[in-house]
């Protein structure tokens, strides 16, 4: 479980080092011509120096570092600035910042088998410095085979769109800020056991595979073409129906069955059809 460590500042030992520094120097030359006691106390000098040199931390902002002493996890450095710790302490750096994952374009199938090219951006960053420092192997690499099956998993649990399966509640073309919510979900739930938090997941490219494009639009065209049509039949229909109404209540006209079923037969013609009618004079009855 990540701790986190407040450890004292670091400028009190950087005046302890620029002094020992200093005294090294001057202990080496003035021992150098008079005396040997002056060197040894120059290399003890140096050898502190370099003690308290290596206890001195620098941690930049949205930076971290995990310490551990002898294989020990002793706790966590977030805050920024200069610090002194134990110089017998191992540190790791690991990044509090937010990075991005463009993942690559991922061709998988369906709910329904189609082949599909799915690709996703990934908003990221490290929660919990221990889990990602030592529960896991390279958390980043972590990151990506994680995110890549995450995503696979995503496009196999729900067909590309409603073509085959009319009653599916969430289509991958459609479901828009819902899918994407189920994908921050599924990535938390995977990414969470290395400290990762999720920021923002969203898919950036959604298409049929190449194989199946040409034909799949084609399909598409002809859904469109059939809808278009069924609600021009309906509304032929509904027109029909209001002008016999209209003829019949205003007595403009008697009409007997053959007669009707001629007007309907018209009516929907020159409704239904895609171009223009042409009109035709009729100068005799229509049982002539």
């Amino acid at each position: 479980m990540e701790k986190v460590l407040k450890p004292m500042s670091g400028y009190l030992a950087l005046v302890i080092c620029l002094i020992l520094f200093v005294a090294t120097i001057f202990l080496f030359i003035t021992g150098v011509d008079n005396n040997i006691t002056f060197v040894v106390l120059s290399v003890l000098c140096f050898l502190v120096f370099c003690f308290f040199l290596k206890g001195l931390m620098i941690i930049q902002p949205n930076h971290s570092r995990v310490l551990n002493f002898f294989g020990k996890y002793v706790g966590t450095v977030k805050e920024n600035g200069l610090f002194f710790i134990n110089p017998l302490y191992s540190s790791q750096r690991i990044s509090l910042r937010s990075e991005n994952l463009q993942g690559q374009t991922l061709k998988v199938n369906d709910k329904m088998g189609n082949p599909i090219e799915i690709a996703v951006v990934i908003v990221w960053k490290v929660g919990d410095t221990y889990k990602a420092a030592f529960d896991v192997e390279r958390y980043s690499d972590f990151v990506k085979m994680q995110s890549e099956a995450a995503v696979r998993h995503l496009a196999m649990s729900f067909p590309y769109d409603n073509l085959e399966d009319d009653h599916a509640p969430i289509t991958l073309r459609e479901g828009g800020d819902k899918i994407n919510s189920i994908l921050e979900q599924e990535l938390t739930d995977r990414l969470s056991k290395a400290g990762i938090i999720i920021q923002e997941a969203r898919i950036s490219h959604l298409a049929y595979a190449s194989e199946i494009a040409g034909a799949m639009l084609q399909r598409q065209q002809a859904t469109a073409i059939v809808a278009a049509r069924t609600k021009i039949v309906e509304g032929a229909v509904g027109m029909v129906d209001l002008a016999l109404k209209k003829l019949s209540e205003e007595n403009i006209v008697e009409l007997d069955d053959e007669r009707k079923a001629a007007m309907v037969s018209n009516l929907m013609v020159v409704l239904c059809g895609e171009k223009a009618a042409t009109p035709i004079l009729n100068a005799g009855t229509l049982y002539n």
